[in-house]
């Protein structure tokens, strides 16, 4: 028996771009005094970076695939499939990277191998809604002679920040002091800077502050003003909005505002339609506020936003994306009822970039 054991240096979530770092220890787990026939041998091990797509079949119709493909895997691939028996299909992955071969362990013996791969920075951010879900794992194969591939899957999140595709790292100019006393590493400064340019990106979208104000009205007239004091958030800020009541001419008894992801699919890969061709659409409330209010001229809420939320991103059908089922969009709008009347704030003002590492 073997023991395969990966340690991700830094944790599971990075930024696409970033380069990922696991330690993978090897380990014949009998005691030191078994005899030397029980040594164990492995013929070899491989590690790979994949993303899984899968989409709802009542949801999502994805186009039919490929019949000039052949269903062989090609001479010039190796039998290792890190994808092999995981739901839905594999869109990315990263070239296989071979950690061993013909190890040979005695009992109580251990060998530990590193493996280091960029997250590409084209590919989707992980996302789990009820449409599609998009999930990133590091997967490692070890094989004995003679014996079938055991797979380790390790699970991933990676988040995306839109412009960081087009960045290219300075390589003729030091990006910050360095000490002659401490060894760097070219990778760990690369994912140094680019940490620190991500954060900088962040704060300059989501420090900026413009008051955005909303009329709430029914058939009977004004119920309300809501407003929202910026349009920019990352994930874990609180939003924060206050409802005027004051100038309203019909009374509102309670008021309810919800924190919501919306998840849209284009309607050219949705399975129903609604009436008018107007794209249907898929809501999971993260947070929500519920108030009384009679009598009250002016109040105000506070909605989370988790962290294990996704910021607001748009996939579509392209030569390197042929699997992924259509432009889905998740972002997070703010839904507001108020005694008869709904409000929905345009999701476009609200877009979550995904947060500094």
């Amino acid at each position: 028996m073997i023991e395969v054991v990966a340690e991700l240096s830094r944790g599971p979530v990075f930024l696409a771009g970033e380069a990922l770092e696991c330690v993978v220890t090897v380990t014949n787990p009998l005691p030191p005094t078994a005899t030397s026939a029980s040594s164990e041998a492995l013929a070899w091990a491989s590690a790979q970076i994949h993303c899984q797509f899968h989409a709802s079949e009542s949801r999502v119709a994805l186009p039919p695939p490929d019949s000039s493909q052949p269903d062989v895997q090609p001479e010039s691939q190796t039998v290792f499939l890190p994808h092999r028996g995981e739901r839905g299909q594999c869109i990315l992955s990263t070239p296989p990277k071979i950690l061993f071969c013909d190890l040979r362990l005695d009992p109580g013996e251990s060998k530990s191998y590193s493996y280091s791969e960029v997250l590409p920075i084209e590919g989707p951010p992980s996302f789990r809604g009820q449409s599609v879900k998009y999930v990133y794992k590091l997967t490692i194969g070890c094989q004995r002679v003679n014996s079938p591939i055991t797979l380790l899957r390790v699970p991933l999140r990676v988040l995306v920040l839109t412009g960081l595709q087009d960045v290219r790292f300075p390589q003729d100019e030091a990006v910050a002091p360095s000490s002659p006393f401490l060894e760097e590493d070219e990778g760990g400064k690369k994912d140094s800077w680019l940490a620190e340019l991500a954060g900088e990106r962040l704060m300059a979208a989501t420090s900026c502050r413009s008051l955005h104000l909303y009329n709430i009205s029914d058939g009977r007239g004004k119920v309300g003003t809501f407003g929202i004091f910026k349009s920019v958030y990352r994930l874990g800020e609180d939003v924060v909005g206050t409802l005027n009541l004051g100038e309203g001419t019909v009374a509102c008894l309670q008021f309810s505002v919800s924190l919501q992801t919306e998840e849209r699919v284009q309607p050219e890969y949705q399975r129903r339609r609604r009436t008018g061709g107007v794209p249907s659409v898929s809501h999971v409330t993260h947070a929500r506020h519920q108030e009384s209010c009679l009598h009250t001229t002016r109040t105000s809420f506070s909605l989370p936003i988790p962290l294990s939320s996704t910021p607001g991103f748009c996939t579509a059908i392209g030569e390197t994306l042929t699997l992924i089922g259509g432009g889905k969009r998740a972002k997070c709008p703010i839904s507001i009822e108020c005694h008869g009347a709904w409000v929905l704030i345009p999701s476009e003002l609200l877009d979550i970039p995904a947060p500094s590492l």
